[in-house]
């Protein structure tokens, strides 16, 4: 096999991820114990090799260009790999550590695994977590990402995919807003309601409302003057206010309901829930941090969750 990479490259891609993560090629050289000239002959015999401009310069700041953006990611993640094929082969993989990134939904990460990476910190303090919150899906490979948390698993056969939970759906309104409102008993009375709508980031369609009748879970249509897209919690705070009804996942709303800020409607046709699933990428060695994280997030949601987490879907993604 043909070498592609002397000692030389390879020092000079983690100079240039270094000032990437730092923003600065002095800082870079104070990590890295180097003088700023050695940083900045590193860039350049990278942008040489590529032949594509890495960063922008200006005498106070450097930025990344798109190229260099996308070129750190890759290397950003390759150089984790090494890393974790050097702890494993010298059997320091025992003790989780290093970056765990995890792109998970706004509303979960606020009300469920927020809360708990202090709890997992202390137990692997080796472990550096970096969090994303977006409803949006997210590129593994192109973006670096050891886990993420969606609402449904997709079909990449490169990806296992394990139930967290499946959260219970609530349709709530403010006691505002319930006092000239007309009567609410079936799904078919929210068509006379003003419903706040949340807009599926992948799709751009109005997300449908869930109920059960006669033990199925059925989808219904509303409609309504406001609309919210990127965060579910714009609409808790809409209905929250006056604006109208809204359904939405029963942990967020869990305090409103206790203190009478929101009132829970169409009881006899609740139960209907959604599920939320943690996905990462299939390796025949899967990083100890990122096992550690998953068998962590498991154990805590099935005791803290409303039903209990399924340990596994039917079966991986694979």
């Amino acid at each position: 096999m043909q070498r592609q990479f002397d000692d030389l490259l390879l020092g000079s891609i983690e100079l240039f991820c270094l000032a990437a993560e730092l923003g600065s090629f002095t800082m870079a050289a104070t990590a890295a114990s180097v003088t700023p000239a050695a940083v900045s002959r590193a860039v350049a015999r990278l942008e040489k090799r590529l032949g594509v401009r890495l960063f922008v310069r200006t005498t106070r700041q450097i930025r990344l260009t798109d190229p260099g953006r996308r070129y750190f990611e890759q290397c950003q993640t390759a150089l984790r790999q090494l890393s974790d094929a050097e702890r494993e082969a010298t059997g320091q993989q025992a003790t989780p550590a290093g970056v765990l990134r995890i792109s998970m939904p706004t509303p979960y990460g606020h009300y469920r695994v927020l809360p708990l990476l202090a709890e997992f910190r202390s137990r692997y303090p080796q472990v550096t977590v970096e969090t994303h919150l977006s409803n949006r899906n997210i590129d593994f490979a192109d973006e670096g990402y050891d886990l993420a948390i969606r609402g449904r698993a997709p079909q990449d056969s490169g990806l296992i995919a394990r139930k967290l939970e499946d959260a219970e759906l609530v349709v709530v309104a403010s006691p505002a807003y319930l006092r000239d409102a007309g009567k609410m008993e079936t799904p078919d009375d929210l068509l006379s309601h003003d419903c706040v709508q949340f807009e599926l980031p992948s799709s751009g369609r109005h997300i449908p409302w869930l109920f059960m009748k006669d033990g199925e879970q059925m989808e219904t249509l509303t409609h309504g003057g406001y609309s919210a897209s990127g965060d579910v919690l714009a609409g808790v705070t809409m209905a929250r206010h006056g604006a109208g009804v809204f359904q939405t996942y029963r942990f967020i709303v869990e305090k409103d309901l206790a203190d009478g800020t929101l009132k829970e409607m169409l009881k006899p046709y609740g139960g209907a829930s959604r599920p939320f699933i943690l996905l990462y990428p299939h390796g025949r060695h899967v990083s100890s941090r990122v096992r550690s994280f998953v068998d962590f997030l498991l154990e805590k949601l099935a005791t803290q969750s409303a039903r209990p987490a399924k340990h596994v879907l039917e079966k991986d993604a694979t």
